[in-house]
């Protein structure tokens, strides 16, 4: 069966090194991996998608609205603009960052004030993790990639372990023991959920 995994966020928020981590991860698993990506201006700020697809045997790369498993987004907006893209029954594992798109900025458009509610409205498989409050804890706010991602571990079921090779392998040296903890903060955010 192929898992259709659609990750959004904002420039900067780790949304590709996201995309590539669990893509090498299913590959470590024997799995068949296509990837597509899309950067919105490529630059930081602007909105990024990366489409995930593995299975035993994938032929395209691309996810087609109302065939994501699973949609992984960095900002709560992103999860919003892509929900289309879920499956009837499909999972939502989102973080409840803020980050203002350039028309909020600008002042020609506001942000807006029920983005959470309406995620949860989609079906009750939706989950928001507050991954930069647990990643200030931690002491970087670079990780919530990895808290993210140890939210998804915790959903697919894998042990930490499995993943904190990925990691290992993935991430500079000097980061592995932050993104180890962001990894372990992230599975178990999800799993209290």
């Amino acid at each position: 069966m192929t898992k259709n995994i659609l990750i959004v966020g904002v420039g900067g928020q780790g949304t590709l090194l996201t995309g590539r981590i669990i893509g090498n991860y299913a590959m470590m698993k024997g799995q068949d991996v296509k990837m597509s990506e899309v950067h919105g201006m490529a630059q930081r700020g602007g909105s990024v998608l990366m489409q995930v697809k593995y299975g035993d045997k994938v032929h395209s790369p691309l996810v087609e609205p109302g065939e994501a498993d699973i949609i992984f987004a960095f900002e709560k907006l992103e999860a919003l603009r892509y929900i289309h893209y879920l499956k009837e029954d499909g999972v939502i594992i989102a973080n409840t960052q803020r980050i203002d798109p350039m028309p909020v900025v600008m002042g020609m458009a506001e942000y807006p004030e029920d983005v959470e509610t309406q995620i949860k409205s989609v079906n009750d498989k939706a989950c928001l993790i507050d991954a930069l409050s647990i990643a200030k804890e931690i002491g970087n706010v670079r990780v919530v990639n990895m808290i993210m991602i140890g939210a998804y571990a915790a959903y697919v079921g894998d042990t930490l372990e499995e993943w904190e090779h990925i990691v290992e392998v993935t991430v500079p040296k000097h980061t592995i023991q932050m993104n180890k903890e962001a990894l372990k903060r992230g599975y178990k955010a999800y799993l209290e959920k």
